[in-house]
Formats: C-alpha cells, structure tokens, sequence
C-alpha cells in the first residue's frame, strides 16, 4: 500500500509540475509575441523622404567667351585679341570716356555679334553688351536657352527680359542685345552719380541766390 502510495506520488510530481511551469511560462512567450507585433519597426518609424521638385536656380553668368565682370582692362585687351568673335582691332577701339575712372572698348563684331562694348571703372571690367546679328540669331533662341539655364526672367516685358540676383544683372533687349552688369559697381555709379546730380544743382541755387 505504501508502495502504490508513493509511485502515484511520483507520477503527480512528474506530470504536474512541468505543466505548471509549461503555463507559467506561456503568458510570458505570449507578451513577447504581442509586444514585438506592438513594436515599430524602424522601417515604420521612418518618415517617407523625397527630394524637392524645385531645383536650385544657377548662378547667372559673369563670364562670356573668357571675358569676365571684373577683369582689368589689359587682360581683357588680350582676351579679345585672341577671340575673332569680337573683331577686336587693339588701341584705336579704346577710348576714354569724360567721366574720370572710367574707359570703354567698342568694337565691330563678326558673324554672329555685330558690335560689342566693354565699359570699365577704374580699369575694371562692369559691363559687357553684344548687339547680335539678327540674320543669324533670332531673340527667342537666346531668350529660350537662358529660360533653360537660369529659369525665368526677374522681369519681362515686350522690350527686354532681365535676369538679376544679388551681383549680377543680365538684359535681352529686343531686336537683339545681350548685357551682363556687374551690380555692385552699377549701383555704385548710380550712388555717385546721385550725389553729383545733388552738389550740381546745390551749386547752381548757391549762384542765383547770389544775385
């Protein structure tokens, strides 16, 4: 009797227990389960990215056919003696103009720019200007080609469409004219000029006044 008491013991030890512990630890699996399904991803938690539709403008030009806003007078001199383009003929097309400091090239062009011009400020390069040929390059042309490049004009008109940022103006003119101004140095002259207009027509009060 005591014998059959004390396998059905060990029979209960053995079948209960490791069910007891089987259950025990189920919930736990289970939590794991249910918190790992919970649980974000990192590919969930990362927002969707795309780059912008805008593309970031381009710099307008300062530069045409290696002669650059702020080039001194010299280096330009031998620029054009070495591009056809401009029909460059040296010192005659050199002239200087009755404002001090200032100097100008002008010269005949070629097939495809009849004239140009190249205005200085104390021997610094601030505008260039091409009159194109119109038997060869056509307005929409050029006009399309710069929408392409730097996008679209600052302003536009039926006479000229203008490009600008912070140092640089670039003019289409209609028929056919190309300009690239130097900004910083433009709106200098204009504060100057300005003010000589102001001392001018001080002076000339100060006259009458003396009668």
């Amino acid at each position: 009797m005591k014998y059959l008491l004390y396998t059905a013991f060990l029979f209960f030890t053995v079948t209960v227990v490791p069910l007891a512990a089987g259950e025990s630890s189920a919930p736990s699996t289970a939590a794991q389960s249910v918190h790992t399904a919970q649980a974000p991803t990192g590919n969930e938690l990362k927002q969707p990215t795309g780059k912008s539709e805008k593309q970031e403008k381009i710099a307008l030009p300062t530069e045409y056919r290696s002669i650059r806003l702020a080039m001194n007078i010299d280096a330009v001199k031998e620029t054009l003696k070495q591009d056809p383009v401009f029909g460059y003929r040296g010192e005659r097309d050199v002239s200087l103009l009755p404002t001090e400091n200032r100097s100008l090239i002008e010269s005949a062009g070629s097939y495809f720019i009849s004239r140009s011009w190249f205005q200085f400020y104390q021997d610094n390069l601030y505008t260039m200007i091409f009159k194109l040929n119109t038997d060869t390059i056509d307005y929409y042309s050029v006009y399309s080609k710069f929408c392409e490049k730097y996008g679209e004009p600052t302003s536009i008109n039926p006479q000229r469409a203008v490009w600008e940022d912070e140092h640089t103006r670039v003019v289409i003119e209609r028929p056919l004219i190309v300009k690239y101004i130097d900004l910083t140095v433009f709106n200098e002259l204009i504060s100057q000029s300005t003010t000589e207009k102001a001392a001018a027509e001080t002076n000339r009060q100060n006259f009458i006044d003396g009668f």
